[in-house]
Formats: C-alpha cells, structure tokens, sequence
C-alpha cells in the first residue's frame, strides 16, 4: 500500500514537471518572438536561444531533483 503510495506521488511529480516545462517553453518562446520583434532583427534568435535556456534548466533541475546525494 506505502509503494503505491509512493508512485501515485511520483506521478504527480513528474506530471508537475511536465506541465512547467510546457508552460515555460511556450512563454520562452511568445518572449523570444516578442523580443526579436521589438528589436527588429531579420532572423528569429531569441526564438532559439530562450527555449534551449529553459530546456537546460529544466535538465538540471531534474538532475538535481533526481540525485540521490540529498
């Protein structure tokens, strides 16, 4: 009963998680276009780089979340 428990737990978690990676990649993304849009550049760089900043901070966050040194 106490391990499903645990997973249940897990599960919502991770669901947690997914749902914040979602979130912060749509709104990186409305930024970048925003921004390279008030900015007046040709090509779409900020679209780029926002989004591979949130997925590299969302990777280490998972990494230290995960690690079993707490």
């Amino acid at each position: 009963m106490a391990n499903q428990k645990d997973n249940k737990q897990l599960l919502w978690q991770y669901a947690g998680l997914a749902t914040q990676l979602l979130i912060s990649l749509g709104g990186s993304l409305y930024i970048g276009k925003w921004l390279d849009r008030q900015i007046g550049w040709n090509r779409a760089i900020l679209v780029w780089i926002l989004p591979l900043v949130v997925l590299l901070a969302t990777f280490i966050k998972l990494i230290l979340d995960t690690s079993k040194n707490k």
